[in-house]
């Protein structure tokens, strides 16, 4: 069968028919349900997806409140799901229901039987005699049901899981389609595709014990190692593409699965057959890659973050799945190099606070391979072999995942990374087990994400209490890699404010962050007013070239310091070497076990960044806080100015300038916002821009494309050389307030912000 050209699957996202930076939670049917996090011209969408990022096909209908509670068993905390598929909770000044985050089984109505595999000396070869042993143990599958009678989320999160499958089970075999060339994005939507697949299949194998569920696995596993003569399915010997080695990991994993939950079901020649379709397209470029110095495509193996992760949580499931089977020796092989490797390199992707080497979107794809590749060590092996001790601060990524998550969606700054599929944050529950950390899980049951096979054997349902309850409004993220702060108005009021900024190193991103100090976002009343345009076209160009400063990655303006909400100087791009430091300062506001939380009048937080280095020793001071009561905004620029600046930011709002041009009055989803110049300089008014690069920018690499931004404006303000204290307020026009309930805050230099500075 002739190959077919190359077919890109990867567009932008898009949310209803207009581009935003904002997008709406999608929830439908088949491998489309949840959010995609795409990059093409469709939309400018500068965000990640909803609250969980999205999990095309793993969540959807396990949102809260679609599911009834089994009888007689408490029902969920939410009740709904929002736009952005954050959980809804009841409004309720009660705390009766709610309790401090446990895990308890003594007081629990169930919980999970001890595992009887409890080696003394736990050994990487020597794994458990009885099947599965890769994440859910036969003990577990035993005690699930009696669990799902007893515990409304397993009852949501099963009948989800079943539901996926039929669909999945209903469509036809997964096709081959290249994004851009086996060489760039390859065909990893397609790994994580067959994945999602498999999980949910074997998954309602094993729950029912139905062989139709066997059946359409064999075809599809038959298909994806290209045995299938009707369906092409890549280069023989290489189907899952070493060459973009992260789509070979997953496809590993895939087969992994399949042959470890279904060992029982396959006939000897079967179970064969995908022994030796692991070894051979898989695990075998494994070891050259360890191996073999002159191999190319083994470059992985020394990066901290998501790459490292897949590709040796991959692997080594494979590995897991097949020892004792393989004639070969290779899989006890692959465990000697991806463990340790995994240890150096995967677990160091968290800095000292928690902050993700990458994005808040890789993230969800490092985490999640993280912990399977950690969770299949211990079942298999009855340890993790040290994968939670490699990175003593590993547990604070957990922290990170709730404070980047705003009201509407993440804190999308860079790139948004591919469609996730397979992926979601549900190694929120097992980090949750591990260190003790049971806010983790509370807060990821609630998630739209949750309901897929990992999170029924990650749950505890032994968990109870209020994630929430004294949980503190602000966070500081302080390793100068990753320098930035999140505030909010509450945890559990999808309507109120968030707001967060950033001014941390430019480089060491894995080539996936944006020229962005003192970039921020903005949300209120269900809306972001200041957002991201997130990922370019990966396929781009030179897009991934690298991170110095006259690479052409920040030719293309959604990477270059003109696409972010920040400011420009003389219309250049930040210096990439810049080392900015920052201050915060809080109240120290925490809400209480309520899901009503009144914030208190003198609650306040605040950021201020030195980026100065950032613009090659100009004077620059830039600082945001929260404002009477966390009901206002002001974000203020101090500088000294040698050449032309212009003060940026990225909206999906209609906007309207008044007369004067001090105040914009913005329009977003039936919502206002007002944002005022106060103590405007001499010549300073608001403007508006379109999102495309300036004339004068560095030509893009030869045949390359900027991709325009429908639907976003550039609120700017444009000033000549000068000294500057530029003092921007944002008034959401919350429902019953009047105009005599907002304030005006003094004019103080952000250098001298204090907490009660601006009272």
């Amino acid at each position: 069968m002739a190959k077919p050209g190359p077919h890109r699957t990867r567009n932008l996202i898009v949310a209803g028919t207009a581009a935003v930076i904002i997008v709406a939670l999608a929830l439908g049917l088949g491998l489309g349900l949840g959010l995609k996090h795409n990059n093409s011209s469709s939309s400018a969408a500068a965000s990640s997806g909803g609250s969980s990022g999205g999990s095309d096909g793993s969540g959807g209908s396990g949102a809260p409140g679609s599911q009834s509670s089994p009888s007689g068993v408490p029902g969920r905390f939410a009740v709904a799901t929002d736009t952005w598929g954050h959980p809804i909770y009841p409004t309720a000044t009660g705390t009766s229901q709610y309790s401090a985050p446990t895990i308890d089984p003594a007081s629990a109505i169930v919980t999970w039987p001890s595992d009887p595999f409890q080696p003394q000396s736990p050994s990487l070869t020597q794994v458990r005699t009885d099947r599965p042993r890769l994440i859910a143990p036969s003990y577990k599958w035993d005690a699930l049901p009696g669990l799902i009678a007893k515990d409304s989320y397993l009852a949501g999160w099963n009948a989800t899981i079943f539901g996926n499958a039929t669909v999945y089970a209903a469509g036809p075999l997964t096709n081959y389609s290249i994004d851009g060339g086996l060489g760039e994005s390859g065909v990893l939507d397609v790994a994580r595709q067959v994945k999602v697949k498999v999980k949910s299949w074997a998954y309602a194998y094993r729950m029912s014990n139905d062989s139709s569920w066997v059946d359409r696995t064999w075809d599809e596993l038959v298909n994806a190692a290209g045995n299938n003569s009707a369906n092409y399915f890549g280069v023989e010997g290489d189907n899952w593409n070493d060459i973009h080695f992260l789509d070979l990991a997953e496809f590993t994993a895939a087969y992994a699965i399949a042959y470890d939950w279904m060992y029982d079901a396959w006939s000897d020649d079967q179970r064969t057959a995908l022994m030796w379709s692991i070894l051979n397209l898989g695990l075998s470029y494994g070891v050259t890659a360890y191996t073999d110095a002159s191999y190319g495509n083994g470059w992985w193996r020394s990066v901290n973050g998501n790459w490292n992760c897949v590709c040796n949580s991959g692997l080594t499931m494979g590995a897991l799945a097949i020892l004792g089977d393989d004639p070969t020796g290779t899989a006890a092989q692959i465990l000697s190099y991806t463990v340790s490797n995994a240890q150096a390199n995967c677990a160091q992707a968290p800095s000292s606070d928690g902050t993700w080497s990458e994005t808040a979107n890789y993230w969800y794809f490092g985490t999640m391979a993280f912990a399977e590749m950690t969770s299949s060590l211990m079942t298999a092996t009855g340890s993790d072999q040290g994968m939670f001790d490699a990175n003593p601060t590993f547990n604070l990524t957990g922290l990170y995942h709730m404070y980047v998550t705003g009201m509407t969606s993440l804190f999308n700054y860079g790139d948004c990374g591919p469609n996730k599929y397979s992926t979601n944050a549900n190694g929120m529950m097992l980090f949750g087990e591990h260190y003790n950390a049971p806010r983790y899980m509370l807060f990821q049951r609630d998630q739209f994400d949750a309901a897929e096979p990992w999170g029924m054997f990650w749950y505890d349902p032994a968990v109870s209490g209020a994630w929430w309850e004294d949980l503190a409004l602000d966070h500081y993220f302080d390793d100068e890699k990753n320098t930035w702060a999140s505030m909010r108005s509450s945890w559990t009021d999808n309507t109120g404010l968030y707001i967060a900024m950033k001014a941390g190193n430019l480089t060491d991103h894995q080539t996936h962050g944006d020229l962005d100090s003192g970039d921020f976002v903005l949300d209120a009343m269900e809306q972001r007013w200041a957002g991201e345009l997130g990922s370019g076209d990966y396929d781009a160009p030179y897009y991934f070239s690298s991170e110095a400063q006259n690479s052409a990655r920040w030719t293309y303006y959604r990477k270059a310091s003109e696409g972010q909400n920040t400011l420009l100087l003389n219309e250049d791009n930040q210096n990439v070497e810049a080392s900015p430091t920052g201050n915060f300062g809080s109240s120290g506001t925490a809400q209480g076990a309520s899901t009503e939380f009144t914030v208190p009048s003198d609650s306040t937080a605040f950021f201020t960044a030195d980026l100065t280095t950032t613009y090659n020793g100009t004077s620059f001071q830039r600082g945001i806080r929260m404002l009477n009561g966390r009901k206002q905004v002001l974000l203020q620029d101090d500088i000294n100015a040698p050449s032309p600046i212009i003060w940026r930011m990225h909206t999906n709002a209609t906007v309207s300038i008044d007369t004067a041009g001090t105040t914009a009055t913005l329009s977003l989803g039936g919502q206002t916002m007002s944002v005022q110049l106060i103590n405007a300089p001499s010549g300073a008014a608001f403007s508006t821009m379109q999102p495309v690069r300036f004339p004068t920018d560095p030509p893009l690499p030869a045949g390359a494309v900027d991709q325009p931004n429908p639907g976003v404006t550039v609120l700017a303000i444009q000033l000549g050389a000068g000294q500057y204290s530029l003092q921007v307020l944002f008034n959401p026009q919350w429902p019953g307030l009047s105009s005599s309930d907002y304030v005006t805050p003094p004019s103080v230099a952000v250098t001298a912000w204090t907490l009660t500075s601006h009272d």
